[in-house]
This record gives C-alpha cells, sequence and structure tokens, in this order.
C-alpha cells in the first residue's frame, strides 16, 4: 500500500501531462464515440472464415438440421470488427491526408477551398495517361513506364495548381477565401472540359495492385498507412524545422514575421503547395483504389477538409494547429458518418451534424483564444 501511495504523485503528473498534450481531447472523442457506437449499433452475423495452409481464405462449413454443409455464422459488433475499423481507417486516409496539408494553410493563416477541385482536375489528367499506357491505350512504353508518368502528373498538376493558388494569393492581396473560390470554379471546369463528364478507367494493373494491396481477409491497408506517412511527414514539418516555426510565425501574426526577417510570401507559396501536393496524393490513392477518375471525384470534400483541420485543432485566425489533429479530426468526421449509418439514422443529417462540428469547434477556438488573452493581460498587470 506505501508502496502505491508513493507512485501516486508521478501516476499524477502522467496524467496531467496527458491532459495538456494538445489532441488529448480528440483522442477521448474518438475513445468516447467508438464506446457509444459499439455499445448501440448491435451486431451482425457473417461466416466465420479460414485460411488455408496455401494461403486461400474460404468460410468455415458446418451441418445443419439436414445434414447438409452450410457457413458458420458467427455474431460480431457492427462497428467493433476488423472489417469495419479497416474500412472506417481507409475512408478517413483520402480526408485525412489533405486535412494535414490544409492544416498548414490555416496555420499560417490561410484557406483553401479549391482542394477538392485539384484532387479532381490531377486525378482526370493522371487517369488519362494511366489509361492510354493501360491495357486498352495505344500506348507502347512499358507499364512501369506508364505509371510512372501518370503518378508525376497527379502530384506534378496538383503542385501547379498550388503554385497557381499561392502565386495569386501573394501577389493580387486578396484574401484567400475569394482566390481560391475562383480557382475552385476554374479548377471543376478544366476536369469537366477535359473529361465531358465521362469517368476514365482501364489503368495498368500495376497501380491497383500496389493501392489495393490485400492484408487478411480483404483489408486494404495502404491508403492508411500513407496517411500515417503524411501526418508523420507534416509532424516533422511543423515541429522540428524551422520552416515549419516560420508558418506558424506567419499564422501568429504576420507583421511582426515580416519585420524578423521571415519572408512571409514564400511561407504562403510552400503551403498552398503542400495543400495541393496532399490534394494530389489523395487523388492518387482514389485512381488505385477505384480504378477511374471523373470530373465529380471529391466534390464536397473542401467542407470535410476544411471541418477535420479545424475540428483538429487548426485555429482559422492562424498560428495554431498540428498534422496530428487534422488527421484525428478527419477521423471524427469519418466516426460521425459511419455511426449514423450503423444506428440507422438517415444519412441527410451527416452534413448537418458535421456542420455543428465545425460550429461547436470554431466557438471552442474563440473562447480558448478568449480566456488566453485575458490570462495574458492578468499576468502582465
Amino acid at each position: 500500500m506505501g508502496r502505491m501511495m508513493g507512485r501516486l504523485p508521478a501516476m499524477l503528473s502522467r496524467l496531467r501531462s496527458l491532459f495538456h498534450f494538445q489532441e488529448s481531447g480528440l483522442i477521448l472523442v474518438i475513445i468516447g464515440l467508438g464506446v457509444i457506437l459499439a455499445l448501440f449499433a448491435g451486431s451482425v452475423q457473417r461466416p466465420a472464415m479460414q485460411t488455408l495452409p496455401n494461403g486461400d481464405v474460404q468460410p468455415v462449413m458446418t451441418k445443419n438440421a439436414q445434414g447438409e454443409d452450410v457457413p458458420l455464422m458467427v455474431s460480431h459488433n457492427k462497428f467493433f470488427n476488423l472489417e469495419n475499423l479497416a474500412q472506417l481507417a481507409k475512408d478517413s486516409s483520402f480526408i485525412g491526408i489533405m486535412a494535414v496539408g490544409m492544416a498548414m494553410v490555416i496555420i499560417a493563416g490561410g484557406i483553401d477551398l479549391s482542394v477538392g477541385c485539384v484532387f479532381a482536375l490531377a486525378a482526370v489528367l493522371a487517369a488519362n495517361v494511366l489509361h492510354y499506357y493501360g491495357p486498352t491505350g495505344g500506348g507502347s512504353a512499358s507499364p512501369g513506364l506508364g505509371l510512372g508518368l501518370g503518378v508525376a502528373t497527379c502530384l506534378g498538376v496538383a503542385a501547379l495548381c498550388g503554385l497557381i493558388n499561392g502565386a495569386l494569393v501573394v501577389a493580387l492581396r486578396v484574401h484567400p477565401f475569394i482566390i481560391t473560390l475562383g480557382t475552385m470554379t476554374i479548377f471543376r471546369g478544366i476536369a469537366f472540359v477535359v473529361t465531358g463528364g465521362q469517368s476514365v478507367t482501364d489503368f495498368p494493373p500495376m497501380l491497383q495492385n500496389v493501392i489495393k494491396h490485400e492484408t487478411g481477409q480483404e483489408l486494404y491497408l495502404v491508403p492508411s498507412l500513407v496517411m500515417l506517412v503524411v501526418m508523420v511527414l507534416g509532424w516533422i514539418y511543423l515541429q522540428r524545422l524551422a520552416a515549419g516555426r516560420r508558418v506558424f510565425a506567419v499564422g501568429g501574426n504576420e507583421l511582426a514575421a515580416r519585420f524578423s526577417g521571415i519572408r512571409v510570401e514564400r511561407v504562403k507559396l510552400a503551403v498552398y503547395v503542400i495543400s495541393a501536393i496532399c490534394a494530389g496524393l489523395a487523388a492518387l490513392l482514389s485512381l488505385g483504389y477505384y480504378g477511374s477518375g471523373s470530373s465529380g471525384d471529391a466534390e464536397g470534400y473542401e467542407l470535410d477538409v476544411v471541418a477535420a483541420a479545424v475540428i483538429g485543432g487548426a485555429s482559422l485566425t492562424g498560428g495554431r494547429g498540428s498534422a496530428f489533429g487534422a488527421m484525428l479530426g478527419a477521423v471524427v468526421l469519418k466516426m460521425i458518418s459511419s455511426g449514423i449509418i450503423l444506428l440507422g439514422i438517415d444519412q441527410s443529417y451527416s452534413k448537418v451534424i458535421i456542420g455543428g462540428a465545425v460550429i461547436i469547434a470554431v466557438v471552442m477556438d474563440k473562447l480558448n483564444t478568449s480566456l488566453t488573452q485575458r490570462r495574458l493581460a492578468r499576468a502582465a498587470g
């Protein structure tokens, strides 16, 4: 007992450090949502599966009352099962990757409404290249070269779109909301003109083989792993590199950053390019996973991406946010969407709930900022 009491201060100290961790609230929200969905979503009957010595997966068979072979059915929690959690991680990955880039833009004091349209334009142009070198295209190059050109096209087009956004924001000195609202329409329009509103398919099989690499019972983990890699790279950039500290400085106080010698225009240009490249990477994963690209891809993603970044702690006034929080924000949004389906609620309410979550996050950020300013004022007085 005495030994336990001796450890108590250290345990309390660790607990306090946990709650001082910036994203601890989001982690608690995710755990809470998971518990609620696991308790109230109910269960579903699925065939029990077994892996044969040769690696094939097949249902476990049993005998019914008539002596016939039937699959052995096992009850699974609708939410807390491996297939659903893997699906949730995959669905979160596209928004999560883009949210990391969006968080950088918001931290720098900007906004990018064109990410969904950058996604669509990069996807359709890359899809045309991939189709040309696919099974039914006329390209004579090797599939590997065709795949490389498709990847380069997807990421290169996205980077060019980000460069255009950043250059317009810096050169015209117009609020980025207006600039990216305009480029959003332009990029989507170009994507529609290129495809004529039709989907582009028939890519080199290598792309889908990589991105839809199957692990276990139809579990596709590549998009989720890419999201984690992007999050780690975003965390390193923002927290461990001088370039990332300049992003926070510009968003926190642009005038002070300028007087301290930071090249503000270069920082703004960089974050818009990074945001667009994240959208291009998400588009590339979508091409490989779904096997097609169209001008309607990622329609409406703008709200989800901004919402994920804001829910993840990125302040719309600039100067605060994190890559890890943006990823967690994407997971929260997808858990809400998944929960609506699992609980049998009309899916029309999903946008209403997401919009409400954004408003709550902004209000909480505003409240937190006000409390911080009052605390600093009292300390200074």
